[in-house]
């Protein structure tokens, strides 16, 4: 028999995710006030400290503003939230938001030759037998991504391939807004497949990506980040522009 784990909810998450919803869905605007404590614990069938606790986490991730005395105030996400509102901005259910994927395609395309340029500089200052430990993978990605035909699985090999490149670039700004980048993209990785799978598919542009870096060329491989992900990049705002 297949068992299926159990997975405990949490009433304070569940409040979380209706109120976060509501705020990056617009349906609560900027500057509008929440319903009191006791208000919404009664109109959700909750306790008062699960509403407490979900208002808490909603100040602390920027949708808004709690102040002791006083009613909870909306905040504008856009200019309170961090990257970390991402992922619930591009899949509203099953459907992308083609400006929120826009503005992430955009951003993946003006970080990866900066990232990779970072990489191969910091190759050239330390030598490449001092980071082979380093290296090693980003060769195996793209020895893996040469071997693999599934669009789906390039992709994640993809991903793999620059989380390794970001090792090397040793930046925690663009690490940390990778990761958020990343935890975006992810879960429409299957809806993006068939436009993904002419660069994916690209194994000998990761390849060459992979040679400067290891060749500490700063220059040629920002170039050839350009290069990789220019193309998709364009296709992908295509049609998104058309949908």
């Amino acid at each position: 028999m297949a068992w299926t784990p159990v997975v405990k909810r949490s009433v304070s998450g569940d409040v979380f995710e209706q109120i976060a919803a509501e705020v990056l869905g617009g349906e609560l605007a900027a500057g509008s006030t929440l319903p009191s404590e006791r208000q919404l614990a009664e109109a959700l069938g909750v306790s008062r400290p699960a509403v407490r606790e979900a208002l808490q986490r909603l100040a602390a991730a920027g949708l808004v503003s709690v102040r002791q005395g006083e009613a909870t105030t909306v905040l504008d996400y856009r200019r309170s939230a961090g990257l970390e509102v991402l992922p619930r901005l591009l899949l509203r259910g099953d459907t992308i938001d083609p400006a929120v994927a826009r503005s992430i395609l955009e951003a993946r395309l003006h970080n990866g030759p900066k990232i990779a340029e970072l990489a191969a500089a910091r190759v050239r200052a330390k030598g490449a037998d001092a980071l082979a430990a380093e290296l090693d993978p980003l060769g195996a990605s793209v020895t893996a991504l040469l071997a693999e035909a599934d669009p789906l699985t390039q992709q994640r090999i993809a991903l793999e391939f620059w989380d390794h490149v970001l090792e090397l670039a040793d930046s925690i700004a663009f690490r940390l807004m990778y990761s958020m980048l990343r935890a975006a993209y992810e879960p429409a990785l299957a809806a993006l497949a068939p436009i993904m799978s002419a660069e994916v598919g690209n194994g000998g542009a990761y390849r060459d990506l992979a040679a400067a870096i290891t060749a500490g060329e700063p220059e040629r491989a920002a170039e050839s980040a350009r290069a990789l992900l220019g193309p998709a990049t364009t296709a992908l705002i295509h049609a998104l522009d058309g949908a």
